[in-house]
């Protein structure tokens, strides 16, 4: 079966932001947040050394039989709009790229214009989380107050695919109704909502509550982290099926696209492994693996 990794970063230096301050690398994969916080391996060490690279990410592809990624950006390791503009380049039939910018920047306008008009970016990746989002170095602020729809509707006139992470259930930043009404603001843009909410398995409830409210046609949920989301739970992580399966149940198999988050994840687990715990489970019957692994990131991305 043909795969599509809807949420993949590259890693050209660690420059990430937080609730912590500037994340730097202190070697070794390992980053320190001005607070003093060390995240151990942000880097896994598997990739050796202080970058995740294109062909690195490609390598691991082709091992697990992945036709095509989407790379993806985050105020965690920094934006990387850059590298990952010159990654799509050099392998156009593998990779697509998001931007990101900060939309407080005074010199936004001219920050789009280079992105998506001039480089030519076809999806926006905006993370507002608390922990390593917007909202962690910025005060709260609504996903549908004036700040935001600036941001929504310059993709939407430039049709650009909308990828948004609105972080933990529970943060601030996690505001499914606000949300809402942000995209029926924008029905004729295609919104992909990452981390299927990036809900917990004590959260069962507001996972069904959030679902529901973002039932809509224009919507998408990526996949990614899910393992460990919902955790702590070990492979095959029956805890992540299940969300997996009530996001079929309320969403759609259709709504629903493959993801894994790398490189980050791979401290953790193999990507074999992240495959394996949806392609070998019945929690999805095989025409619902080929639109959960491939169609749906296809029709959405490419």
């Amino acid at each position: 079966m043909k795969i599509i990794d809807s949420h993949v970063h590259l890693v050209q230096y660690i420059a990430g932001t937080g609730s912590g301050g500037e994340l730097r690398s202190i070697g070794n994969g390992d980053a320190i947040y001005a607070s003093g916080e060390i995240v151990p391996q942000m880097i896994p060490p598997m990739f050796g050394g202080e970058q995740v690279t294109p062909e690195q990410i490609l390598a691991i592809m082709d091992e697990n039989d992945v036709e095509k990624a989407v790379l993806l950006q985050g105020n965690y390791y920094g934006f990387q709009n850059i590298y990952t503009h010159e990654a799509v380049k050099r392998y156009p039939d593998r990779f697509v790229g998001a931007a990101s910018y900060d939309p407080y920047s005074r010199n936004k306008d001219k920050i789009c214009k280079h992105l998506f008009e001039e480089l030519g970016f076809g999806i926006v990746k905006f993370e507002v989380s608390t922990g390593s989002g917007l909202m962690s170095n910025h005060h709260t602020l609504p996903l549908d107050g004036e700040l935001m729809e600036e941001a929504y509707s310059y993709a939407d006139d430039k049709g650009l695919v909308f990828v948004i992470d609105i972080g933990k259930c529970g943060s601030e930043s996690w505001q499914v109704e606000a949300l809402r009404r942000a995209i029926l603001n924008h029905p004729n843009m295609k919104f992909v909502v990452c981390h299927l909410l990036a809900v917990s398995t004590k959260d069962v409830d507001k996972l069904k509550w959030g679902l529901e409210l973002l039932k809509l046609p224009n919507v998408w949920f990526d996949l990614a982290a899910l393992p460990h989301i919902c955790g702590p739970d070990t492979y095959p992580y029956e805890n992540a099926r299940r969300s997996v399966q009530i996001g079929k149940e309320i969403v759609g198999a259709d709504r629903m696209m493959f993801g894994t988050d790398i490189p980050s994840v791979l401290k953790k687990d193999t990507y074999k492994n992240y495959v394996n715990f949806l392609m070998e489970s019945d929690v999805l019957t095989e025409q619902e693996k080929q639109m959960v692994f491939y169609d749906n990131a296809s029709k959405v991305f490419f």
